[in-house]
């Protein structure tokens, strides 16, 4: 793998960029793919590899940049792993609070044993639009899904997660112990290995 100094990352969220960045040190820029162009590419793919290896591909190609993406969401085992790639638009596009709802909806009458979920993040790196050698991670998060929201932090799905680790909700983790635990830190922390930094 060439030295890295510069990458774009395929998202318009400012605080991932910055989350990205804090992850990465210094010894890499991050830049936002929403310097380039504001055109988001849609999500065909079938699982998180896939729709991050599309976004990480698009982002890659209007920057002329190595491009990273990520694509995350939390698959419930009782659900066969829904929402999944949905997670974001599982109530429709109607934001974190119809989400939550749903979520608790279909598993209400799911006991607590069978309520083991996982936060999933697969990351793509890129070093061009037509690499056919992507660097994929994946990160994985246990938890179960709690029958009511706890925590004030976080957003999507954190105040149903439960961390069996820290005895509490995701959100009720502060930032900082949560980027040390969470699905995109281990992925994260995988890239990190396979760049060397």
């Amino acid at each position: 793998m060439m030295p890295l100094r510069e990458l774009v990352l395929a998202s318009h969220n400012a605080g991932k960029l910055k989350e990205l960045q804090a992850l990465l040190g210094d010894a890499v820029r991050v830049r936002s793919v929403a310097e380039f162009s504001s055109h988001e590419p849609e999500e065909t793919g079938l699982s998180f590899i896939e729709n991050a290896i599309l976004k990480a591909r698009h982002a890659a190609q209007v920057s002329g940049l190595p491009a990273l993406a990520d694509d995350s969401g939390l698959a419930v085992d009782a659900l066969g792993g829904a929402p999944g790639i949905y997670s974001a638009r599982y109530a429709d596009g109607q934001g974190d609070a119809a989400n939550n709802a749903k979520l608790l909806e279909a598993l209400k009458d799911v006991p607590d044993a069978e309520r083991g979920a996982q936060f999933v993040c697969a990351l793509a790196l890129l070093r061009h639009a037509e690499d056919p050698l992507p660097i994929l991670c994946e990160g994985l998060w246990h938890g179960r899904i709690l029958h009511e929201a706890r925590g004030e932090h976080g957003f999507g799905y954190d105040p149903l997660f439960w961390v069996p680790e820290r005895d509490c909700s995701s959100a009720e983790l502060s930032p900082v112990e949560k980027n040390q635990l969470s699905h995109r830190a281990r992925a994260m922390a995988l890239l990190r290995q396979r760049l060397g930094l």
